[in-house]
């Protein structure tokens, strides 16, 4: 148990290192607040050097707790937020798309090539082919189309 004792101040930043070089490997932010936790232990106990090791533990963590809380309810937010939501939707980005219909298109379902891939439509009216169509929206991958008048 002497080693329980003997926790310095560089100990736990030794501890917040290596939780940020595992961040770093990727785990979105869970271990953020462990690591700063330890930093934060550090500087405590560099203020007061014969804190016992089970108040080290505890405030190690209550701050990990805290802090990875804090992290996921204001700053995930943040980062989640795009000015390109349709970015990684293909379905999204081809709203507004007009091409013209190779073969004739069935009124309901049916497919559209659109670049060099297949797309599941749904189309209100029956669209002879050569005519100009537009996507209009979608719904989950089917894409939904109308006669370009």
């Amino acid at each position: 148990m002497d080693i329980l004792t003997d926790i310095e101040p560089w100990h736990w930043l030794i501890v917040s290192l290596l939780l940020f070089g595992l961040e770093a490997l990727g785990a979105g932010g869970f271990l953020l607040g462990g690591a700063f936790a330890g930093v934060l232990l550090a500087v405590v106990l560099w203020l007061v050097p014969d804190m016992g090791w089970a108040s080290q533990f505890m405030i190690f963590g209550a701050a990990s707790l805290i802090l990875t809380l804090t992290y996921w309810k204001l700053f995930r937010r943040v980062n989640e937020q795009s000015d390109r939501p349709e970015l990684n939707n293909r379905t999204a980005m081809l709203v507004g798309s007009i091409v013209e219909l190779s073969e004739d298109f069935p009124e309901g379902l049916g497919r559209i090539k659109i670049g060099d891939t297949l797309w599941k439509s749904r189309s209100p009216v029956m669209i002879p082919s050569g005519k100009k169509i537009k996507v209009v929206g979608y719904m989950g991958t089917t894409l939904e189309i109308e006669p370009v008048e």
